[in-house]
């Protein structure tokens, strides 16, 4: 059975579902929408054609000029990646984090999450995030490679071989290639670049940001939301509140 979570805000409701495959997303967010976490916490983020973002605990009482978005629950969440299935098209709900850099492993927030309003894309452009992303794929795990040769590495920079280093280099270079070539999952799915050409969404988030669950009803509040005036660090002029949030199945 699907669990069904509703939010009252102050411009109407939202209805998700959460995905079951994404267990400890699921069973925190629900601890936390029964506890009552969120309510009165603020839409503190929003870009229009991109997203809209809520959760932190700080925001419930925050003044007007305040910078929010670094409250936090004091825990993260592992990161669950059910992709290609589940993606960043439109009204797609998924959980907030650090950037890579200080979270290499791309563990979410424990409270903060973000609704995809997004854009439509054309099949151009869909081309570049698959050529993008190719790229990005192929890098991570080209290092995830030398990373676990590091003592060869070593031992070849002591010898002073350059033979070898260019060895393993082309070794590894050959590894990757193969598994790539194996195993695509830089390339869209027929679903995905149908649902990004017609629906919208935001592809270059697939993969790296965990995504639990979707929007149901209420993907006009969403739009209306993204859509409001902001000031520094995309903040509504006017604040935009969760006055209730409960799970209803």
């Amino acid at each position: 059975m699907e669990t069904i979570v509703s939010f009252e805000t102050s411009y109407g409701k939202i209805v998700v579902k959460l995905y079951p495959e994404t267990v400890k997303h699921h069973d925190n967010f629900v601890k936390l929408v029964n506890e009552g976490f969120y309510k009165g916490v603020l839409f503190h983020r929003m870009i229009a054609n991109f997203m809209i973002q809520a959760g932190d605990p700080d925001s419930k009482t925050a003044k007007s000029s305040a910078s929010l978005g670094s409250g936090d629950v004091g825990y993260t969440i592992p990161a669950e990646f059910i992709y290609p299935k589940y993606y960043h098209k439109r009204g797609a709900l998924a959980a907030a984090r650090e950037g890579d850099q200080a979270n290499p492993l791309q563990a979410s927030s424990g409270c903060q999450f973000y609704i995809i309003q997004g854009k439509t894309f054309t099949d151009s452009q869909l081309d570049s995030i698959e050529r993008n992303n190719e790229h990005k794929f192929e890098t991570k795990l080209f290092q995830e490679i030398v990373n676990k040769k590091q003592d060869e590495v070593k031992q070849f920079r002591l010898e002073g071989s350059q033979l070898k280093l260019d060895a393993l280099r082309d070794s590894i270079l050959a590894e990757v290639h193969t598994h790539m070539k194996n195993h695509p999952t830089y390339k869209l799915t027929p679903q995905q670049r149908s649902d990004y050409k017609i629906v919208g969404g935001t592809p270059h988030l697939d993969g790296a940001y965990t995504v639990f669950g979707e929007v149901i009803e209420g993907l006009d509040i969403v739009e209306k939301i993204s859509k409001a005036q902001t000031g520094k660090n995309d903040r509504p002029l006017q604040d935009i509140k969760v006055i209730k949030a409960e799970v209803l199945k």
